[in-house]
């Protein structure tokens, strides 16, 4: 087994945050692509609250308020740190967290 030490960078938001016209989650993704990046996975969530205090979750009708989406990229540190200056400016509500993780290499 080979572990190779990466770094992830998180950002949570709401699926209805937008930057310049378009979903934020698809501009993070594509600035991440963009980039060089290793990859990048959006993953919708089912309910959860933020600093408003204010609970997102499926409402009445199956209708969707501001439902939780994270962003996950991980890739070297220096590729990581070098896309935060971009995307920070872009998260006008969330957070972006840059955390120290191990990967799995070669996994079959």
């Amino acid at each position: 087994m080979n572990l190779a030490a990466k770094k992830m960078l998180l950002v949570f938001a709401d699926l209805t945050d937008t930057w310049r016209d378009e979903p934020l989650h698809d501009a993070i993704v594509r600035l991440l692509e963009r980039q060089g990046l290793a990859g990048a996975t959006v993953v919708a969530g089912i309910m959860g609250f933020g600093r408003h205090r204010l609970i997102h979750r499926k409402g009445l009708f199956g209708m969707v308020d501001e439902k939780p989406v994270t962003i996950l990229c991980i890739d070297d540190e220096a590729k990581i740190m070098a896309v935060v200056p971009l995307v920070y400016p872009m998260v006008k509500e969330g957070i972006l967290v840059i955390q120290d993780v191990q990967v799995v290499v070669g996994v079959t």
